[in-house]
This record gives C-alpha cells, structure tokens and sequence, in this order.
C-alpha cells in the first residue's frame, strides 16, 4: 500500500526520499501555523520535517499521520505525549549533525571575536583597516559551553588547537565526560563570570527557557561574546539586546532565534557587533544527506513492518491506554 508522505520545504536535499518512495512523496509548502499544517497533513501517513513546523497537540489529534521523521536531535516543536496518544511514531536523528552544528559554533565565534563582517563592511564602503578594529583572539582565551552533549563537547575538541582553557556547565553529565576534551566541569556561574565567550549548546527544556537572561549578562564581563546554536528561547532576546546596546558584551554570534525566522525588522540586524546566520548550523551536506538517508530507511522499515533501531525512535504509540 502507498506511503502518502509530505515533505516539508526545509528539508534539503530531498532526493533521498524521492528515490526511495518515487511518486508516494510530495515535496509542499508547508506554512508555519498550525491550521495550514493541518489542512496541508489531511490524508497524509508520514510528516517529514525539521524544527520549523509546530506538531502540536491540536494537530495530532486532527490528522491521521502514523509518523513523524524528525530531522535533527532536538524535538521541542514536536508535542511528544500527544503523539503516543494518537499512535504517531516519532524518528529522529540525535548526533548525527553534531559535528555540523559545533563547526558553525566555532565558524561563529571567530567571526565575530575577528571583526569579519565589520572588515566586509569597511572594504564595501571603500575603508581598510584603520577603520576596523583590532580583533579579540580565541586562543589562549577561557571558553564557557552551556550544554556538553553531542554538540557542546564535539565544540570543545575543535577547541583544542586553540590552546583555549574550556569550562562547562551541564547539571547532567560527570565531571569524567568532560576529560577526554580537557574541558572543567563547573557551575553556571563560573561558566559566565570567568569566559571570554559563552556559547550556549544546550537542549530547550523548561530548564533551560530563558536561561541566559539579565542576570546572566550582569555575571559576563563587557569584552565577552556569546554564541548561541542551540535553541533562541534558551537566550532572554530582550535581555541579550540591552546588553549589546550598552556594552554589557562586546557581540554575539547567533544562528537561532525567538522568533524564527527573524524578522527582517529585527534590533538585532542594527548591530555591528552581531553577526547572524539564518538556522543553518545543522545544514552541512554531508550531515543532512545521512539524515535524510537515515529517516527514509526508518519510514521504509516502519510500513514494512520491521523494527527501527532504538536510538531514532523518541515516541512510540500509547498501547496501555
């Protein structure tokens, strides 16, 4: 029987699906908002999506979709328990962009600690260097990673050619897991009073919503930066934006959002000292093709009736109900 499959416009490449479900597959726009998600899902088995579209309760109890394929590790947008409940299976691929999203951390980092935009910027205008900034150094310096799971210690190896003292907090690993990096597992505190850069690497989760707030931009001191590839509501925008405007930290490197996408009338684009990039840390080729690869092969299982392998599975339907 036919796997009626939509794949939602984000997704890239897609050709792995195509070739794998031929005509079953249907490449739509998907608007983000719940009522055209819906009335896009109507008949649909299978949603393949990234973190864009909210799979809400509402949504799962009026579509009959038999599973989501989740592109990527966090799964924030996806209303877990209500799927369990309506019998949606939920893949996912936890890891496999790590490596991606810690290089466009580091990318990140270095863009904004060696003025490369502001140097664009001044050769665009017909300027050279004298009108740039000299560059703040990564080596050498003290960097605080909020978060050291897949991404957050995959960050701290490529730091290790920096000779960079790294520090984490992460309330859930072992100060042992930290060791393979050389990174020092501490508290919060310390991780923002004593860095030269916070980068914020961590999941979304109640405990982590609005985190790096006032007070936490209060504790970092003015020549710091943050870097934030994990989730934007983790980062108080307000907070983040009245400390960029009064030199409470010198920039920001930034590829997620509260809102998102970022509005185009947004403070953040005013300031020289941000560089923004547009949700694409995870979007490296080489990752994305394997996820893709990896959530068509769980979708063709799934309706053969063979079983997924554990680790991409994040909800299963409710049988004791």
């Amino acid at each position: 029987m036919p796997v009626r499959i939509r794949v939602d416009q984000d997704i890239k490449p897609k050709a792995p699906l195509f070739e794998a479900f031929e005509d079953d597959a249907f490449d739509v726009e998907i608007h983000a908002t719940e009522t055209a998600l819906t009335e896009a899902l109507a008949g649909t088995d299978v949603l393949v999506t990234t973190s864009r579209l909210p799979v809400t309760d509402e949504l799962l109890a009026n579509t009959s979709l038999s599973m989501i394929a989740k592109v990527g590790t966090g799964l924030d947008n996806i209303a877990l328990e209500a799927a369990a409940r309506e019998g949606t299976t939920v893949v996912y691929t936890p890891g496999m962009n790590a490596r991606s999203v810690a290089e466009h951390a580091l990318t990140l980092l270095l863009t904004v600690k060696r003025n490369v935009v502001t140097g664009q910027q001044a050769l665009q205008s017909g300027s050279w260097r004298d009108e740039v900034p000299n560059a703040k150094p990564v080596t050498e310096t003290t960097v605080g990673l909020v978060g050291f799971g897949n991404v957050g210690s995959r960050f701290a190896g490529l730091l290790d050619g920096f000779n960079a003292n790294v520090l984490a907090y992460d309330p859930y690993v072992h100060g042992i897991d930290t060791e393979i990096t050389g990174a020092t597992l501490t508290d919060l505190e310390a991780v923002l009073t004593e860095s030269d850069a916070v980068v914020v690497t961590a999941e979304l989760t109640d405990e982590t919503r609005g985190m790096i707030d006032r007070d936490a931009f209060d504790a970092m001191n003015a020549e710091a930066v943050l870097v934030n590839t994990a989730r934007g509501p983790i980062v108080d925008h307000d907070a983040l934006v009245t400390a960029l405007e009064s030199g409470e930290i010198s920039g920001a490197g930034l590829d997620v959002y509260h809102d998102e996408p970022l509005p185009a009338d947004s403070q953040l684009h005013d300031l020289d000292t941000v560089v923004t990039t547009p949700h694409t840390a995870a979007s490296s080729i080489r990752a994305r093709t394997r996820i893709v690869e990896t959530l068509a092969g769980c979708i063709r299982r799934f309706h053969d009736g063979d079983p997924i392998s554990e680790r991409f599975i994040a909800a299963e339907p409710d049988t004791d109900g």
